[in-house]
C-alpha cells in the first residue's frame, strides 16, 4: 500500500524576502504545431509586459526567444527558451478582471513546433503550471497541436486556447473552435471572440464583460486601444457565448451549480472565478482569438493568463519517491519555507559559462553556495552561481525560491530528470518521458587531429538532448548518431562545427528499424566451458511471449528450489535485457517481449554470474528464432495541406510511397490530405512535393507507430545489412 509522507507547510508559504509571492505567479508555456505562431506571441508578450522595448520579427531573425543561430537563419525554434517578465492588469471603467491592478510574474517558456524538437516540448510542460496552445486560424487543429495537447493532458496542464493569425486570408474562429471541441475532445469556451477576420480584424468581443476591445490601426504596435460598448450584431454574439459559458460551469463547478439551483444571481464576478476554478481543474478550456503578427488581442490574453491559469499554489503538490522505496509517496509543497527540492528539467552548454542545469524550484529555496544534495548518485554538490534566463541574457540571484524556475551554472553528475534536494532529504521526483529515435546516420570528423574533438562534442550534445544518442556500431566501428528525424541531426551537426568547430561527413540517413516476436516460445541456453583449472558452467531455460504494444521487456522469476541460485538472478535478468538490443533477423532491438525466467542448472565450483548472463543470452536467442520474429518500421502521421487542383497528384505520390490515405478534408480552396507512410519512403519528400505543387503544398508529419515491414523489404534490408558488415 502506497503511504504518503506530508511534507507539514507554515501558513504563510511565502518568504518575507521574494519579489512576488507564489498566488502572483505564473509559470507558463506556450506550445503548438510549428509555423502557429508562438515565438511571435511571445515576442508580443514581452514587449507589453515591458521586458523588451522593440518588437523582434521571426522571418527577420531578431525574435528575442529564438537566439540560436540556427533557430534565426531557419525561422524555427529548436530549443525551449525561459524569459521572465511581469504584468499589471489595466484597470478599465465597467470591466471586471480578477487580479486588477495588482503585478504579476510570468514565467514564460516558447517551446518549439517541429516534431523533431517534441523533447523540448514534453520537458517543459512537466514542469510547468499552465500553458497557452496556439493554433492557426487557418489551419486548426494540425497534428502536432495534437501531439502538444495529448503531452499537456499526460502532465494535467490547464490550458488556455489562443486562436492566431486571424488576419490571414481564410481565417476561420468558429471552425478552430469545433476543431479543439471534436478533434480534441475539449470542453472549449469563447471567451474573447475576434471582431472582423482577415484584412478586417479589428479587435476582439470580451464575452464575460460585453464590451469591444478596439485596436487602432495608427498605432503599428497595438499597445492602444479603446474599450466600447457593443454594438447590436455584437451583442448578440457575446449573449450567446456567455449562455454558453455559464451552462459549462454548472455542470463543472459546484459553486456555480449551487446559485443557479437555487435560483440565486449569478453574478460576473462568480462566473469569472468559476472559471478560473473549471481551467485550473481541467474540466474547462477557455479560447482566446486575435493576431500576434498584427499586434490585435495580446494584452487581454495576458489578462486571461493571470485570470484563469494557475499559480504553484492553485495545483496539486508535486509528488515524489523514496529512491529506497518505490511505495513510499513524498509531498513536495509549493512553500518557501519547506526542505528544498527541484527538478533538472534540461542541461544546455553555454560556451562561456559551461554546462548549465535549469532547474523548477517545487519546495523550499535554494541560494548561492548552499550543498544540495542527488537523491540518484547519493552526491553533494555546492552550488557555485545562480541565474534568471533571459532567453539568451543571464541575470545573476542570490536566491531561488519556491515556483521559480532558474538555473545552475556548473553543477556535475547530473542528466535531464534528476531530482536537486536539500542535504540528506531522500526524494525523486517524476521526470520527464521522451520518445525513442527514430533514424540513425554514421558520422566520422573530417580530419583524424578531431577525432577526440568530437567525441566530446557528441557526448556534450547527448546529455543535453534525451532523444539524441551515439554509439559505435561493434562490427564496423563507426560512430552512429540517433535521433528524431533529418532535421534534429542536421542540426546536431551544424551545432558540432559552430559550437565545438568539428566538422563532420555523415553517412546516408537510416531508419531505427525494430524487431518483436508474434508467438510464445521456449529458450534454452547452457555455457559449459572447462579449460583447466576452474571452468564456466551455467544454464537457463525461459519462456517468452508477446508483450502489449508498448510494453518494453518485462520478466517474472519463476525460477522454484533454486535450481538456479539467487545470487544468479540478477545475472540471467542482464543477460535477458542485453539480448534485446540485438535480433536475429537484422540485428535490430527487440520490443515488447515479456520473458519468464523458469528452470536451469548450476555447478557448485564452476557457475558465476558471466556463465549465468551468456546462457541466458543464448536461451534469449534459441527462443527468438522459434517465436517467428519480424521486423517493424516507424509509420508516420503524415498531413500534406495542398491547393485542390494539385490533390490527386499528390496522393498518387503519397501511394507510390506505400503510403494509406486516411481522410481528405476540404477548407474552401484547400484540401488537407492525411496518411500514414514508412519513415523509410520519406527522404526527399519536401523537394518532390514542392515540386508536384509548383510550391504551394505544405506538409507536416510525425510519429506515429510501428508496423510490420514487408517481407521483400525485409530481404533488401538483410541483404544491405550483411553487405555492410
Amino acid at each position: 500500500m502506497t503511504t504518503a509522507v506530508e511534507e507539514k507547510p507554515t501558513e504563510n508559504p511565502n518568504s518575507p524576502n521574494r519579489e512576488f509571492p507564489l498566488e502572483r505567479t505564473r509559470n507558463i508555456g506556450i506550445a503548438a504545431h510549428i509555423d502557429a505562431g508562438k515565438t511571435t506571441l511571445t515576442e508580443r508578450v514581452l514587449f507589453y509586459t515591458g521586458m523588451i522595448h522593440k518588437i523582434g520579427e521571426v522571418h527577420d531573425g531578431a525574435a528575442t526567444t529564438d537566439w540560436m543561430e540556427q533557430e534565426r537563419e531557419r525561422g524555427i525554434t529548436i530549443t525551449s527558451a525561459a524569459v521572465t517578465c511581469s504584468w499589471k492588469q489595466v484597470p478599465q471603467e465597467g470591466v471586471y478582471k480578477i487580479y486588477d491592478g495588482v503585478e504579476q510574474r510570468v514565467n514564460i517558456i516558447d517551446t518549439p513546433g517541429h516534431v523533431d524538437f517534441t523533447a523540448e516540448v514534453e520537458r517543459s510542460l512537466r514542469v510547468l503550471d499552465g500553458a497557452i496552445i496556439v493554433f492557426c486560424g487557418v489551419a486548426g487543429v494540425q497534428p502536432q497541436s495534437e501531439t502538444v495537447w495529448r503531452q499537456a493532458e499526460k502532465y494535467h496542464v490547464p490550458r488556455i486556447v489562443f486562436v492566431n493569425k486571424m488576419d490571414r486570408t481564410g481565417a476561420d474562429f468558429d471552425m478552430v473552435v469545433k476543431d479543439v471541441k471534436e478533434k480534441l475532445g475539449a470542453k472549449g469556451v469563447r471567451i474573447l471572440i475576434p471582431i472582423g477576420a482577415e484584412e478586417n480584424l479589428k479587435g476582439q468581443i470580451d464575452v464575460l464583460n460585453k464590451k469591444a476591445v478596439l485596436y487602432s490601426d495608427d498605432d503599428v504596435h497595438g499597445s492602444t486601444y479603446e474599450v466600447q460598448d457593443l454594438d447590436d450584431a455584437q451583442k448578440a454574439i457575446a449573449d450567446e457565448a456567455y449562455e454558453e459559458i455559464v451552462e459549462v460551469l454548472i455542470d463543472a463547478d459546484d459553486e456555480i451549480g449551487t446559485k443557479y439551483l437555487e435560483e440565486a444571481e449569478i453574478t460576473i464576478e462568480d462566473v469569472k472565478k468559476a472559471l478560473r476554478r473549471a481551467t485550473i481543474a481541467n474540466k474547462v478550456i477557455p479560447i482566446a482569438g486575435g493576431s500576434a503578427f498584427k499586434n490585435k488581442g495580446v494584452q487581454y490574453l495576458v489578462d486571461a493568463v493571470v485570470d484563469y491559469l494557475p499559480s504553484p499554489l492553485d495545483i496539486p503538490a508535486a509528488i515524489g519517491q523514496d529512491p529506497d522505496d518505490e511505495e513510499t509517496k513524498i509531498s513536495a509543497e509549493p512553500n518557501d519555507n519547506a526542505k528544498f527540492c527541484a527538478l533538472a528539467f534540461k542541461l544546455w552548454s553555454d560556451k562561456f559559462v559551461g554546462k548549465l542545469v535549469f532547474i523548477r524550484v517545487y519546495a523550499g529555496t535554494v541560494s548561492k553556495g548552499d550543498t544540495v544534495y542527488n537523491p540518484r548518485t547519493r552526491r553533494k554538490e555546492r552550488i557555485g552561481r545562480l541565474i534568471r534566463i533571459q532567453s539568451d541574457d543571464m541575470k545573476d540571484v542570490e536566491t531561488c525560491y519556491s515556483g521559480d524556475i532558474a538555473a545552475i551554472v556548473g553543477i556535475k553528475n547530473i542528466t535531464t530528470g534528476d531530482t536537486i534536494a536539500e542535504d540528506g532529504y531522500d526524494i525523486m521526483l517524476e521526470p520527464p518521458a521522451f520518445p525513442e529515435p527514430v533514424i540513425a546516420m554514421s558520422v566520422e570528423p573530417k580530419t583524424k587531429a578531431d577525432q577526440e574533438k568530437m567525441g566530446n562534442a557528441l557526448q556534450r550534445l547527448s546529455e543535453e538532448d534525451p532523444t539524441f544518442t551515439v554509439h559505435t556500431d561493434e562490427e564496423t566501428g563507426q560512430t552512429i548518431i540517433s535521433g528524431m528525424g533529418e532535421l534534429h541531426l542536421e542540426v546536431i551537426q551544424d551545432r558540432m562545427k559552430r559550437e565545438f568547430s568539428v566538422e563532420t561527413n555523415a553517412g546516408k540517413p537510416q531508419i531505427a528499424y525494430r524487431e518483436t516476436i508474434t508467438m510464445e516460445a521456449d529458450g534454452e541456453g547452457k555455457l559449459v566451458k572447462q579449460t583447466g583449472g576452474r571452468g564456466q558452467y551455467g544454464h537457463v531455460v525461459l519462456k517468452i511471449q508477446p508483450n502489449e504494444k508498448g510494453k518494453g521487456l518485462t520478466t517474472e522469476n519463476k525460477v522454484f528450489g533454486g535450481s538456479i541460485p539467487r545470487e544468479y538472478i540478477n545475472a540471467c535478468m542482464a543477460g535477458i535485457k542485453e539480448s534485446m538490443l540485438n535480433g536475429i533477423i537484422a540485428g535490430y532491438q527487440v520490443i515488447d517481449v515479456h520473458v519468464d525466467l523458469l528452470d536451469g542448472s548450476s555447478h557448485e565450483v564452476d557457475s558465476n554470474e558471466q556463465a549465468f548472463k551468456m546462457a541466458a543470452i543464448f536461451a534469449m536467442k534459441d527462443a527468438f528464432k522459434k517465436a517467428k520474429s519480424i521486423l517493424l518500421e516507424p509509420i508516420m502521421a503524415v498531413e500534406v495541406t495542398t491547393p485542390e487542383e494539385f490533390q490527386g497528384d499528390l496522393i498518387g505520390d503519397l501511394n507510390r510511397r506505400r503510403g494509406r490515405i486516411q481522410n481528405i478534408e476540404s477548407r474552401t480552396t484547400v484540401a488537407i490530405v492525411k496518411s500514414e507512410v514508412p519513415l523509410a519512403e520519406m527522404f526527399g519528400y519536401s523537394t518532390d512535393m514542392r515540386t508536384l505543387s509548383s510550391g504551394r503544398a505544405s506538409y507536416s508529419m510525425e510519429p506515429s507507430h510501428f508496423e510490420q515491414v514487408p517481407q521483400q523489404i525485409v530481404d533488401e534490408i538483410v541483404e544491405q545489412r550483411g553487405a555492410g558488415s
